[in-house]
């Protein structure tokens, strides 16, 4: 089943990402940019050039998933690179941060698109 949890290993792959890329394009990125197989189940982070796209790789029982996020308003934020691992090492409290735009300082959080969640907020087409 689609299942991202805290106990998963994050990696956001170093550079920008040609969003035209599918699930074989992307599992050899991971493994000539990091140096990683995604069969071992990581997630993996792909982010565009206008940083306004994401794409998240990972193996699951049965085989590969991949998840697109598309922002309609703002930019992800992108975390520190770590030279030692190729990348940089996130944890889920990470990805949902950058994800959501969630700053320290609550004046400085990144712009977000608010979804239409109730019937109300649905415009009249007739």
């Amino acid at each position: 089943m689609f299942c991202l949890t805290d106990t998963m290993r994050y990696f956001l792959c170093p550079g920008k990402t040609d969003m035209r890329k599918g699930m074989h394009s992307l599992c050899g990125m991971v493994r000539d940019r990091m140096g990683y197989d995604v069969r071992f189940g990581d997630v993996f982070i792909f982010i565009n050039h206008s940083r306004n796209t994401m794409k998240l790789l990972h193996a699951e029982d049965g085989g590969l998933v991949l998840y697109i996020k598309r922002l309609e308003v703002g930019v992800f934020r992108i975390p520190e690179y770590d030279k030692s691992t190729r990348s940089y090492p996130m944890q889920w409290r990470d990805l949902v941060i950058m994800v959501e735009g969630i700053s320290e300082n609550p004046a400085l959080r990144l712009r977000r698109l608010k979804a239409m969640r109730n019937i109300s907020d649905l415009p009249q087409l007739f």
